[in-house]
């Protein structure tokens, strides 16, 4: 049933230019295998969903509406204009698809398209949209639901996509082996979407996510430019930009302990050994060397040495100290809460979901993928991702081509440091020069002076080094993100 419904949509855009009575029958055949909605059985338990005039809606027509959700389980709020479901990468081959949501902006319209990518590999893009910047937001350990005062829909259309193939409910068989295929899928599927939704197509677009995204984000800015769409900027929190698990993890392992052993209510003593194999491995060096504004110069390659994994040594004395360790937010403590995104009951592994979301019923939906999203091997990540590291062209492009990108890190994330980022940055050559000159200094200051964090830009590119922030920047400080946000779109010039 689902491959004739994307068969069916397919025949339905190819038509989109014929007049309403052609593609009638065709809108009929897509809504009806589509659009299936939760209130139409009533097995599954769910309230009524609120009805809602679609006068008002923006991008409502007869080739969209087979995407409209009217509500979703256990939401007790109307959820205004959305829609979402899958889209084929190419019309040559509809078995393969990718999933999306999309939700205009609440309130004033506004001509662009904000796209969130989550990372992984493999890892849904709804938990931004259920988890961080949403319009509502279920956060772990809570009971229920609640509007998101945050929400980026309150200031831009926004479009969050599974992808690659592979992930959450997209479908068909994962063939990338670089990040070049991924951007190539990912540009043939917006050129789907913006078809379906047609007043997008001159939209500028802004580009942002978070972890593995920092591969994501650049490589499908960079095919962007190079088509001629009208790429804006880019937003990437604590991404994967240099070699990672090195520079990014291993070298500033030992100084991130240190830093934060309030926080982690670590014993100084504790640290000793730590800190003695980051010194006999030279990593205090090379950041004296390297981690210095400007930069001395193009970072030699520190090659992977496993008597010099500081990084698991830091993450052993992070667990002695606390048995409900989380390296994605080292200030988390006992007990950790129920997840809403995965574990039993994931709330996108329910039927009644899918339902609602026009999502494939067949597909196992988890939070991150079970199987390999990429078909190669080996790689700089040794994800079967043979790319270059960003840094190493595809970002300082989207840098020059935009001038308006900013890369955010959070203090308390331990899986990519913040040090460890600042360090890959500059190792970064953009606008004609290496790094940043002058070091980040300036203070990102709060309600009643608060200080949030430090912010520094030059030559178009924005660094935001958050305070008691984890590795999910939207989830984990709304406020700060909400300022990031800000300044992509050009409302803002400081944070």
């Amino acid at each position: 049933m689902f491959l004739r419904a994307t068969a069916a949509l397919l025949g339905l855009l190819a038509g989109a230019s014929a007049g309403p009575m052609e593609t009638s029958g065709l809108l009929s055949d897509a809504a009806r295998l589509f659009a299936s909605g939760p209130g139409m059985d009533s097995r599954l338990g769910l309230a009524p969903a609120p009805v809602e005039d679609t006068a008002n809606f923006r991008f409502y027509s007869e080739l969209t509406a087979p995407f409209r959700v009217t509500s979703l389980p256990d939401i007790p709020f109307p959820v205004g204009e959305l829609y979402s479901g899958n889209l084929p990468i190419s019309a040559s081959d509809p078995s393969r698809t990718l999933f999306f949501v999309f939700q205009p902006r609440v309130g004033e319209p506004v001509d662009e398209i904000t796209i969130w990518l989550n990372g992984g590999p493999g890892c849904s893009s709804l938990e931004g949209f259920f988890h961080e910047n949403g319009r509502f937001v279920w956060p772990d350990g809570a009971t229920a639901s609640r509007i998101n005062e945050y929400s980026w829909t309150n200031a831009t259309n926004m479009l969050w996509v599974e992808q690659p193939v592979g992930t959450g409910y997209s479908t068909g068989t994962p063939r990338a082996k670089s990040q070049d295929d991924i951007a190539a899928d990912f540009l043939s599927f917006f050129r789907t979407f913006t078809r379906t939704f047609p007043s997008t197509t001159t939209y500028k677009i802004y580009l942002t996510g978070e972890s593995y995204a920092g591969r994501y984000v650049p490589y499908i800015g960079s095919a962007f430019l190079a088509a001629g769409l009208p790429l804006a900027g880019a937003l990437i929190y604590d991404p994967t930009i240099g070699a990672f698990d090195i520079t990014q993890e291993q070298i500033p392992a030992a100084p991130f302990l240190r830093a934060n052993v309030g926080p982690m209510r670590l014993s100084p003593s504790a640290l000793e050994d730590v800190d003695k194999l980051h010194q006999t491995c030279g990593y205090d060096k090379y950041m004296d060397r390297y981690l210095s504004f400007p930069p001395p110069g193009p970072q030699p390659p520190a090659a992977r040495n496993m008597r010099c994994d500081v990084f698991s040594r830091a993450q052993r004395v992070a667990r002695q100290a606390n048995s409900c360790f989380n390296v994605y937010d080292v200030s988390e403590r006992c007990p950790t809460p129920r997840s809403t995104m995965k574990g039993q009951g994931a709330y996108f592994a329910r039927a009644d979901v899918k339902r609602a979301l026009h999502a494939p019923p067949n597909t196992k939906w988890s939070l991150c993928s079970t199987r390999r999203v990429f078909s190669g091997f080996g790689g700089p990540q040794r994800e079967g991702d043979l790319s270059p590291d960003p840094i190493a062209g595809a970002l300082p492009r989207v840098v020059d081509g935009t001038r308006r990108v900013l890369v955010a890190n959070g203090d308390y994330d331990m899986i990519i440091m913040s040090n460890g980022t600042l360090l890959a940055l500059q190792n970064m050559t953009w606008g004609g020069a290496l790094g940043f000159q002058e070091r980040p200094r300036a203070r990102i200051l709060g309600e009643g002076g608060k200080e949030l964090g430090v912010q520094h830009q030059e030559r178009g590119l924005m660094w935001s080094q958050g305070y008691a922030t984890g590795h999910m920047g939207p989830g984990m400080n709304p406020a700060l993100s909400w300022r990031h946000l800000m300044w992509v779109l050009g409302r803002a010039e400081t944070l």
